[in-house]
């Protein structure tokens, strides 16, 4: 460690003694000088080190680290550890890179932080229908700060991937299907994983994913390929990753697909010429797990040694648990094939990554065991999980105002679901700990307390697919199937909601059935559970459908017969004390729809901002694009969601019939709460182009508003556009605005709007 501060004394980075906040105080140019100066001293195969990062295995007992492993951080030949956190394990590690290695350069340590490290937070799909930016970069923020407590600088997330294909189980890692919404999102999570110096120790590195486009995979096929134009690339895929790079994302992961037949990790447009040339990204980019030896797979590179160069020259600077580059990298440049002046540059953004993040100035800045009794899963964080789990919930359908029950009567709590703890943390929730998470069950029992008698019965398994029982089991669902028979469960369920006045079913995924490698074909809830809720359904008595699960569900059945629908997706740890909140009242949902549930898996994909052929769909009209069977449209859109109130929207109001450039145009329009309860709506403005160069979707999403209103309570609220709103890529691919007829739309959500008209001149 002494080389490292002697180094930071020539350079006049600390005096003595480190100063807080030297990384933010201390010039550019002295942080160049000092990388600079080190790389200078590094050996060929130190530097090739920086660009190698090696998993912790996880035991029951926690993260380890193998012998070889060891070996290699002792070599120096390793810059990063994922899956390794906790501050004695971490601390452990790190005095190994630090104090045995000939130059004393730290690690990183990155972990798949993606709703929350301990206190773990609704799927991110669930947290971008509260539609509350504020809300989820206070969410990152805090699990930045549990994560850094427990010994970790960098974090995989946010995951910004655009996605409108519900088969995808990576959906729930994502924002949805707008890139509107998503880029404000994903600016969020970078603000707070990142906050305003990342060298302070409750920061952490961001790393955005999965660039690029991997929300299109064809099929909705985990890993699969990824096929668009150019046009559609920049209009609705990439700009999420182009807003999380404007916040100043530290670090990019590359993704598994092709793009336009070049991998992503070998994609030199991708990686180079769009990400530093045309964004001016600053950070380093690191692989996918095995991402580079993968290539071979993808058919691009016969051997490993060729797809390190690929990778490499395109781009990608970090290897992920693939072992390519510390294999193959030196005798690449020893060969000519790459050049050391472009290993230097690799190795530079890295250090300047681990400069920035001021673990030169202090290795262990980070690792505290006080400070992560103190912090991790403390009361005050607890008690924000369960408002943005809140917050998350969606409510799809409430006939005859059957919601919010009474905390009265009998009450029939069934379902696979019901008392399930598991599973209410749902997938990618990393270092979670579900014996910690409130069970559907219990937050039902503790809300009602001895003012209502509370009835439970499993009615059945979460499936009884053998074949899909045996995957979910083999990566960790811990599901155990019930002793009794399919039959004998329905027949305790129905038996039970007889004697109940209002029957809560819990029905959904499990964990396991959404997130990585998590595909599904048929995305209807599970075959039993469907049986399950017929058999209660037809008894007569009044059901709420509680619905935990990881994407879009086809609900057409349901949405027919059942009175009361609630989305939950997966809520997190304080999930089961969210729903009994707005079950019983105490509580007004106010969720909208990030991403269109479909009436049918055949419609898929379905979104709302979609564009109209030469023959839009007419059902009475023979020849037009429609389905004989089903309607074109979802059965529940985007931006939908119901409140235990009623929000009227009065007429809009434009403050002029034409905008002109420089200019902006003023969109007032009255709310009112004219129902008999407070709550929050979310307002949503929408415009459409008539007639551009280049054809436009029906709508586009330009702004929204979360109103909270008191019952009878009215407030005029406002949008602002300008003629930078409303540019388009032309047929040359040119961002600019034109001229002409512009369409505006305000409502509640994306179908049911208010429509008003203007003139760009």
């Amino acid at each position: 460690m002494r080389s490292i501060l002697r180094l930071l004394l020539f350079f006049g980075l600390i005096s003595g003694i480190a100063v807080p906040g030297f990384c933010q105080q201390a010039s550019d140019s002295a942080m160049y000088a000092f990388v600079n100066h080190l790389i200078s001293q590094m050996t060929l195969d130190e530097k090739i080190g920086q660009l190698n990062l090696l998993t912790s295995d996880m035991a029951v007992t926690g993260p380890t680290m193998r012998k070889e492993y060891l070996d290699d951080i002792q070599a120096g030949r390793c810059g990063g550890i994922f899956n390794a956190f906790g501050p004695a394990y971490v601390r452990k590690l790190q005095e190994i890179a630090v104090d045995s290695t000939r130059l004393h350069i730290p690690l990183l340590f990155g972990f798949d932080v993606i709703h929350g490290h301990k206190t773990i937070f609704p799927i991110p799909l669930g947290m971008a229908c509260s539609w509350d930016t504020a809300g989820i970069e206070q969410a990152a923020r805090i699990a930045a700060t549990e994560a850094a407590a427990d010994g970790l600088n960098w974090v995989f997330s946010p995951m910004v991937d655009l996605a409108r294909d519900p088969r995808w189980g990576r959906v729930a890692e994502g924002a949805g299907e707008d890139p509107y919404l998503g880029s404000l999102i994903a600016r969020a999570y970078v603000k707070g994983y990142q906050g305003n110096n990342l060298a302070d120790s409750n920061t952490v590195m961001a790393c955005v994913k999965h660039y690029a486009l991997y929300g299109a995979v064809e099929a909705g096929r985990e890993y699969n390929i990824v096929d668009m134009s150019r046009r559609r690339m920049f209009e609705d895929y990439l700009p999420p990753y182009k807003a999380a790079i404007d916040a100043g994302v530290g670090s990019v992961m590359s993704a598994f697909n092709e793009i336009n037949g070049v991998p992503a990790t070998a994609n030199h447009w991708l990686l180079t010429e769009l990400l530093r040339q045309q964004w001016h990204f600053k950070g380093f980019v690191v692989t996918d797990y095995d991402a580079i030896p993968e290539l071979i797979n993808h058919g691009i590179a016969a051997d490993t040694a060729e797809a390190s160069k690929l990778a490499f020259q395109a781009g990608a600077e970090m290897d992920m648990q693939g072992l390519a580059y510390i294999h193959h990298l030196k005798t690449l440049v020893e060969e000519g094939q790459i050049s050391e002046d472009a290993i230097d540059q690799a190795v530079r953004d890295i250090l300047i990554a681990k400069y920035k993040l001021g673990l030169f100035q202090n290795p262990y800045n980070r690792i505290d065991e006080g400070r992560a009794q103190r912090e991790i899963m403390s009361p005050d964080k607890l008690a924000f999980a369960r408002q943005m789990a809140r917050e998350s919930i969606v409510l799809l359908k409430n006939e005859h105002q059957l919601l919010p029950l009474k905390k009265s009567g009998t009450i029939a709590v069934i379902g696979p679901l019901a008392n399930d703890q598991r599973d209410m943390i749902g997938c990618w929730s990393g270092a979670g700990d579900w014996h910690k998470a409130v069970s559907i069950l219990q937050g039902i029992r503790e809300a009602v307390g001895n003012q209502a008698k509370i009835l439970y019965a499993l009615g059945a398994n979460i499936t009884d697919d053998t074949s899909m029982l045996r995957q979910l089991n083999a990566f960790g669902g811990d599901i155990h199937p019930s002793p009794l028979s399919p039959q004998q469960l329905i027949r305790e369920a129905v038996a039970t909601a007889r004697k109940a006045d209002v029957v809560v079913m819990c029905l959904g995924e499990s964990a396991g059935m959404s997130g990585e490698a998590a595909s599904r074909a048929d995305i209807h809830i599970p075959e039993n559970q469907r049986e399950l809720l017929k058999a209660v359904y037809a008894t007569g008595k009044p059901i709420v459908l509680v619905l935990s699960n990881g994407r879009p569900l086809v609900l057409k059945w349901e949405g027919e017969h059942i009175p009361a629908i609630l989305e939950t997706w997966f809520l997190g740890t304080e999930a089961g004390h969210a729903i009994a909140d707005v079950l019983f009242g105490d509580s007004n949902p106010s969720g909208k729809l990030t991403m269109s549930f479909p009436y049918a898996v055949g419609q898929i994909p379905v979104y709302y901002n979609h564009k109209n052929t030469g023959r839009p769909g007419n059902p009475n009209v023979k020849w037009t694009s429609k389905y004989m069977d089903i309607p074109n449209d979802p059965l529940y859109p985007f931006g939908y969601g119901l409140s235990y109130t009623h929000f009227t929207y009065g007429p809009l109001q434009l403050d002029k019939p034409v905008l002109m450039p420089g200019d902006k145009l003023h969109i007032r329009v009255t709310l009112t709460n004219d129902g008999d309860r407070d709550g929050t709506e979310i307002a949503q403005l929408y415009i459409r182009d008539r007639v551009a160069d280049v054809t436009q979707p029906v709508k586009v999403l330009k702004g929204f508003q979360r109103v909270f209103l008191k019952k009878g309570e009215s407030k005029t609220i406002e949008f602002t556009l300008t003629a930078d709103d409303l540019r388009i890529y032309d047929q040359h691919m040119q961002y600019r605005y034109e001229p002409g007829v512009f369409d505006v739309y305000v409502g509640g959500n994306s179908r049911d709007v208010q429509q008003a008209s203007f003139v760009l001149k």
